[in-house]
C-alpha cells in the first residue's frame, strides 16, 4: 500500500462540540444579499461530523447511509509530476483504486499541466480530485467530436456517483471552431454521475465546454469559459457564485439544456453568477423540446443579446421552454427587449431554484476538504 493511501485529512479536533444550525424558511433559501451568502453556505453545507452528530440527535435529515459509511475513512493518494508522490499521473492513481470502491478516496494533485484523457467509470464512486489554490493543476487534452463523438471528446468524463473536484482546471485545448471544420466541438468535462460537487474549478474550452449530462450537481466559485452551448446537457444543477465567460467572436450561446419530457425534473439554476466576455451572446437556446434554465441574482454584461433567449428557430418550442430570470442586474439584464416566451419570475416562482432542496443537497452535499 502506498503511504499516500493512508494519509489522514487534518480536520478539527475530535473533541469539538457542535452547535446545531437552526434552519428556518429564511435560511433555507439563498439570500439576495451577497454579504449573507457565506453564512447561508455555513448553515446549509455542514461538515461531515456535524451532520452525523445532528442525525443522531434527530435535529436534521440525515445524509445518505452509503455516503456516511464512505466518509468515515478517507484515503489520500498523491500525484506529482516530479515523481515525489505516489504516482506521476492521475490515470495511474485512478487505476490503483479498486472497482466497487466504497471509501472516500482523495487524489491530491500537485501543480502543473497533466496531459491526460480520463474516464472515471461507474464502478469507482466517492472519488475527489483535489488541487491547491496556490498552484492549481490543469488536466488538459485536445479531443474533438470528429475523433471521439461529442460526449466522448471530454478531457475528463465522470460516470460515477458522489464525485467531487476542488481547485482543478479542466481544459480542452482543441482550437476554436471556425465553422468549416466538421466535428470541432470539444468537451472539457462531462459529468454523468449523480450527486457531484465542484468547488473553485475552471472549465476551459470553446463549443460544448461543460457537458452537464445527467444527475444532480453543485458548482460553487467556478469559472466556465466557452463560445456556443458551453454549458449543455440534461443535468439538474445549481451553479452558485460562478463566473461565466463568453469568448465568442460572433454569436454565442451559454446554455443548451436538454430536458425533453414534462416528467423530467432536470434544469440549470444559476444564482449569484457573473456573465462577462465577448460576442452577441444568448443566455440559452432551445436545443431540445423543454429546456429549463433560470438565472437569479446574476450580473449580465453588455455581451447579452437584448432578446436574451433563442427558440433555435423552432417556434413550436416557445410554449414548452422554461426560461426564467429573477432579480438580475447589469446592462444585459434589461427586461424590455426579452422574447415573449421567457419569464420574469415572481418570488414564489423563483423559490424552488433558490434552495439546496432543488438538488436534494441536504442528503449528500458536504463542504470541500481543506488540506494543509
Amino acid at each position: 500500500m502506498h503511504l499516500g493511501a493512508v494519509t489522514t485529512l487534518l480536520l478539527a479536533s475530535q473533541f469539538m462540540i457542535f452547535i446545531p444550525a437552526v434552519v428556518s424558511d429564511k435560511t433555507k433559501h439563498i439570500p439576495s444579499d451577497t454579504s449573507k451568502l457565506d453564512a447561508w453556505i455555513a448553515t446549509n453545507i455542514r461538515e461531515y461530523r456535524q451532520r452525523i452528530w445532528e442525525s443522531k440527535k434527530g435535529l436534521h435529515s440525515s445524509l445518505d447511509p452509503i455516503l456516511v459509511a464512505a466518509e468515515a475513512e478517507v484515503n489520500v493518494i498523491k500525484v506529482r509530476k516530479d515523481g515525489t508522490g505516489d504516482f506521476k499521473t492521475i490515470t495511474d492513481a485512478l487505476n490503483s483504486i479498486p472497482k466497487g470502491n466504497l471509501k472516500r478516496t482523495v487524489i491530491w494533485i500537485g501543480g502543473g499541466e497533466y496531459w491526460e484523457k480520463i474516464t472515471i467509470d461507474r464502478s469507482k464512486p466517492f472519488i475527489t480530485l483535489y488541487g491547491s489554490t496556490a498552484d492549481m493543476p490543469s488536466i488538459t487534452y485536445d479531443g474533438t467530436a470528429f475523433k471521439y463523438g461529442t460526449v466522448d471528446s471530454a478531457t475528463v468524463a465522470v460516470e460515477s456517483d458522489y464525485f467531487m473536484a476542488v481547485n482543478i482546471a479542466f481544459v480542452n485545448s482543441a482550437p476554436m471552431p471556425d465553422g468549416k471544420r466538421v466535428g470541432a466541438q470539444a468537451v472539457a468535462m462531462r459529468i454523468s454521475g449523480d450527486k457531484a460537487a465542484f468547488h473553485n474549478c475552471m472549465f476551459i474550452g470553446f463549443q460544448d465546454t461543460l457537458c452537464d449530462d445527467r444527475g444532480r450537481h453543485f458548482f460553487k466559485d467556478c469559472q466556465i469559459q466557452g463560445t456556443v452551448d458551453f454549458i449543455f446537457g440534461d443535468g439538474k444543477s445549481l451553479y452558485l457564485n460562478t463566473m461565466i465567460q463568453s469568448v465568442a467572436k460572433g454569436v454565442g450561446v451559454i446554455t443548451a439544456q436538454a430536458r425533453e419530457n414534462v416528467a423530467d425534473t432536470s434544469g440549470f439554476a444559476f444564482v449569484h453568477c457573473n456573465i462577462s466576455g465577448s460576442g452577441d451572446t444568448y443566455l440559452g437556446r432551445a436545443w431540445r423540446l423543454r429546456p429549463r434554465v433560470v438565472f437569479a441574482y446574476t450580473y449580465m454584461g453588455t455581451l447579452i443579446n437584448g432578446e436574451g433567449w433563442s427558440d433555435n428557430l423552432h417556434a413550436d418550442r416557445d410554449k414548452t421552454v422554461y426560461y426564467g430570470e429573477y432579480m438580475c442586474e447589469g446592462p444585459g439584464a434589461t427586461p424590455s427587449g426579452r422574447v415573449k416566451f421567457a419569464k420574469l419570475l415572481t418570488g414564489e416562482e423563483a423559490k424552488p431554484f433558490l434552495s439546496m432542496t432543488y438538488i436534494n443537497g441536504n442528503k449528500w452535499l458536504l463542504p470541500p476538504p481543506n488540506y494543509v
